[in-house]
């Protein structure tokens, strides 16, 4: 049985969760400003108090690492590099893009979507994005992008394509096309469980002391 903390503090929202054995048992979240410095060591502490444990009953500790705010994402790595230095649990990352992929099979119907472009929101009507299949294999670089309107046509053309992400609003009123679906939202630390059970179980864990986001 794995037990894992997931750090998600990309964007404007800052969330932790605890999963055990695949399934997430305790998760917290706040939106106010500045609650990724203040609130994230405060939420884990909070997770493991109220489940009755300790970090050393988890087996691992997993984090963000980007692309998405730099003061936000430090706040998460350091966190994590803190938890895994002092109880020696391997550290997990995972990218923010594979989080909004899996957030988006949990929380909507990707039934009749072809491709699934995770976007976080940058400057202007700038995203750092990639397209997913709806089982999650990344076809293409993760990179910034211009939107404009003939921004990710050639996948439009091939079928219902789900844009989302805290940068997939300001796209709506430029990519007119009828193939285009858009759901804004943030990642959310709940949303990691699926990649980071996976990089747990292939052993995938980062270098504590060299990881960067």
């Amino acid at each position: 049985m794995e037990r894992i903390i997931l750090i998600e503090t990309s964007t404007a929202l800052c969330s932790t969760a605890l999963a055990e054995n695949g399934t997430v048992i305790s998760y917290k979240e706040s939106s106010a400003a500045k609650a990724h410095a203040s609130m994230t060591a405060v939420f884990i502490r909070e997770m493991l108090e109220e489940r009755g444990i300790s970090l050393s009953d988890c087996d691992a500790v997993c984090v963000s690492m980007g692309p998405g705010s730099y003061t936000g994402l430090r706040v998460g790595v350091s966190t994590a590099k803190g938890l895994c230095f002092g109880s020696g649990k391997p550290l997990i990352a995972v990218g923010t893009l594979d989080t909004l992929v899996a957030q988006a099979s949990c929380e909507t119907d990707i039934s009749d979507i072809r491709f699934i472009v995770p976007m976080i929101d940058a400057r202007r009507m700038e995203v750092y994005s990639a397209v997913f299949t709806p089982d999650g294999k990344q076809i293409t670089d993760t990179a910034p992008a211009i939107i404009d309107e003939s921004s990710f046509s050639e996948y439009l053309e091939q079928g219902p394509v789900l844009f989302i992400g805290d940068g997939a609003g300001k796209c709506d009123v430029v990519i007119r096309h009828p193939n285009a679906r858009f759901q804004q939202c943030w990642p959310k630390a709940s949303s990691m469980l699926s990649p980071a059970v996976e990089a747990y179980k292939e052993k995938r864990f980062e270098d504590v002391a060299y990881f960067e986001p």
